[in-house]
């Protein structure tokens, strides 16, 4: 086999229009976990498809276990024992965990499934993780995080020489990482090798072993872990230094309050209650809070998305109460959620539709849709968002996730809202696309728009907040101003009712 597991020299591969991989190479040695980085759109991705047999590269070639392969399908790569965790997941969401594991090659008692085979392994399985996961139960009932790590489970099961994992911690809390990092340690400790794509610096450089650095679909190089810094990585990924991971606030934030919640309390049980804040223009008013905390619940409440049981809340002074999700629109408030590829794009669809879809009533006139006016929406919608994408006809499926973000953004800029809620809206984005999303927000802000943001990143939420309100168990901890708030603060609070 010699040094490498894998070697891949010289890999091209072309779209219409777009050279998406130029003479690109990667080489893992065994028993290593190797971190692939880049900004969104520098090709780690289609690389990787590349390897597992989605994508036929157009030119170089693929050495694995010592052999040059042409692997053409992702079966061929299951079987020589290479296997993937994608960043998106996409469980059978009404079958049991189990069937989503062992989905095309359940053991059989004779010619019949056993169901009882596939329990017993699935737990032994999960054990042998320390994962304490029902096999039976059925994965729609699972929170993302625990789809994530069932995900990771199946990717094991193969027995594979090489994993691939895909952003694997995007949704997962800080203890879950912390297993998933004992996982992959036992992994490489049987000699298997980790190719490791994630945006998180602090853990690329906690758990990898060596870091190559792709930038606008090309090499740029392979360094020990031990040798780097984030700020070399930074640079190295952007092509230039970046100072400052949030933009100067250029702008005052104003006293007049545009949104004021009292007490409010959600329908379902379990949920948050009795949360009270206000929002001003101009203000970016950051929520933190560990999984599980129900910040979402709430922005989806004020959406309308929700049920309320008690609670008041003004808009500009008057009572609001959003039935629904267009009479939160009427009330000029927009929501961001934060899982885009579920409930934000519609991936079959192209950049066009996707941007005019909120605002399409506008368009229509006599029953009829005004093409001309939809483009010219659209078009100058996303360029004041510099997206980039080859056409408006492209589908938005096939743009990296920080392109993805902006349509989704300018989606909702032609709905005019005031107040726009932004769900962790850098999730999945790399620091480049982070940095022109802090400053489209900045820009937003400077307008007077008021945005409400969640993110559980500390970092961001520090960064970018003018103030943070911290939430625990469904209930508010706390309201710091921005000059207060520091990691420790924002932590008390939100382990403070646990």
């Amino acid at each position: 086999m010699g040094e490498y597991i894998l070697e891949m020299n010289g890999i091209c591969k072309y779209f219409p229009g777009v050279k998406a991989l130029e003479n690109v190479q990667l080489r893992v040695r065994p028993g290593t976990v190797h971190a692939l980085m880049g900004e969104n759109g520098a090709g780690k991705s289609t690389l990787m498809k590349c390897l597992f047999g989605i994508y036929q590269e157009n030119a170089g070639e693929i050495i694995f276990d010592g052999e040059k392969r042409n692997i053409t399908s992702s079966k061929m790569a299951l079987d020589l024992g290479i296997s993937m965790i994608h960043q998106e997941l996409h469980p059978i969401r009404f079958r049991p965990v189990m069937e989503n594991i062992w989905l095309g090659r359940f053991p059989k008692s004779g010619i019949a499934v056993s169901h009882k085979k596939m329990y017993e392994q699935t737990r032994k399985l999960f054990q042998q993780l320390d994962l304490d996961i029902d096999p039976a139960a059925l994965a729609g009932t699972l929170s993302a995080s625990t789809l994530q790590l069932v995900e990771i489970a199946k990717a094991v099961s193969y027995d594979s020489k090489i994993i691939i994992m895909d952003e694997p911690t995007s949704s997962l809390t800080e203890d879950e990482v912390d297993r998933l990092f004992r996982i992959i340690n036992q992994l490489r400790s049987e000699g298997r090798a980790i190719i490791y794509i994630s945006h998180k610096m602090e853990e690329i450089l906690k758990i990898s072993d060596e870091v190559t650095i792709m930038r606008d679909g090309t090499y740029v190089g392979t360094w020990p872990s031990k040798e780097l810094t984030t700020d070399l990585i930074i640079s190295r990924m952007v092509g230039r230094e970046l100072t400052n991971r949030f933009p100067p606030k250029t702008y005052e934030t104003s006293d007049e309050t545009i949104l004021e919640v009292k007490g409010l309390t959600a329908s379902a049980p379990r949920s948050f209650r009795d949360v009270s804040f206000t929002l001003r223009r101009g203000e970016i008013l950051g929520i933190g809070g560990l999984v599980g905390a129900q910040r979402t619940e709430l922005v989806e409440a004020i959406f309308g998305l929700r049920g309320i049981a008690s609670g008041e809340m003004t808009i500009n002074g008057q009572p609001y109460r959003a039935k629904n999700v267009a009479d939160a629109k009427n009330h000029k408030i927009a929501l961001l959620t934060e899982e885009r590829r579920a409930t934000g794009i519609f991936g079959c669809l192209s950049i066009l539709d996707n941007t005019v879809i909120a605002a399409q009533k506008t368009f229509a006139h006599g029953g009829v849709l005004d093409d001309k006016a939809r483009m010219k929406a659209a078009s100058e919608s996303n360029a004041q968002l510099r997206t980039k994408t080859p056409s408006m006809a492209e589908l938005i499926q096939n743009l990296s996730g920080g392109n993805q973000q902006k349509v989704l953004l300018a989606r909702w800029l032609l709905t005019e809202p005031d107040i726009l809620i932004l769900d962790e809206p850098t999730r999945g984005i790399d620091v480049g696309a982070k940095y022109e999303i802090y400053t489209i927000m900045q820009s937003l802000a400077a307008q007077g728009k008021a945005i409400i943001m969640i993110s559980s990143e500390m970092p961001e939420l520090l960064g970018m907040s003018d103030r943070v309100m911290v939430m625990c168990a469904g209930r508010q901890s706390g309201i710091l101003n921005k000059e207060d708030a520091d990691q420790l603060e924002v932590m008390r609070l939100a382990t403070q009712f646990m």
